[in-house]
């Protein structure tokens, strides 16, 4: 098949069609997002328990631990630490193995998904370095307690691929593991909270 003949778009249960190639944000509803992290597994679907731990209440977890330690922060900066993964709602979750094997094109795509959600929700395309710094330490933290509570890695395993400053951090966190309509609905309460207060200050 020609390349201009293949089809770069994916239809959205809002009805929207998102063009994977040149995203808009015209075509991004959380809604969708909500729904898409909430089906979208972590850790390939490797983990213990009923329910697979998805991304959303993975960005939920991330979302918490980047308050927590940010607790003056603007309310902007906490809803984007909630939609740091948000573009793995259509391309889906990969393990830091595959990312790296695919490269650049699965890295380009992420960042004009991104950029395209971030303008949808009044976000700067581009997040400031010291936010995007934090959100990523918040990210690691939230690695590291799933690798151990539900991915089957050892402690040992985990220190040494996710490392932390402080493991502090850990000492009354844990995994909740729900089934995936309860997520997408936990997702977007959380979601409209941080949007409000945005939109207030």
């Amino acid at each position: 098949m020609a390349a201009q003949n293949r089809r770069a778009w994916q239809r959205m249960l809002s009805g929207r069609r998102l063009d994977l190639l040149d995203p808009t944000p015209f075509d991004i509803e959380v809604s969708d997002i909500a729904h898409g992290l909430a089906f979208v597994a972590r850790w390939n679907g490797q983990t213990r328990g009923d329910w697979p731990y998805s991304v959303a209440e993975h960005s939920l977890l991330v979302e918490e631990i980047f308050s927590r330690m940010n607790q003056a922060v603007d309310s902007r900066w906490r809803l984007a630490a909630l939609l740091h993964d948000a573009p793995e709602y259509v391309i889906g979750d990969m393990i830091s193995p595959v990312k790296s094997a695919l490269g650049s094109e699965y890295k380009a795509m992420d960042e004009r998904l991104t950029i395209a959600i971030h303008r949808r929700f009044g976000l700067p395309a581009t997040l400031p370095a010291a936010i995007k710094k934090k959100i990523k330490m918040a990210d690691r933290i939230s690695a590291r307690l799933e690798a151990v509570q539900i991915a089957g890695f050892t402690d040992s395993e985990a220190r040494k691929l996710f490392p932390l400053p402080n493991e502090l951090f850990l000492s009354d966190l844990t995994i909740n593991l729900r089934p995936p309509a309860d997520v997408r609905i936990a997702y977007l309460e959380k979601f409209n909270v941080l949007l409000n207060s945005t939109d207030q200050s």
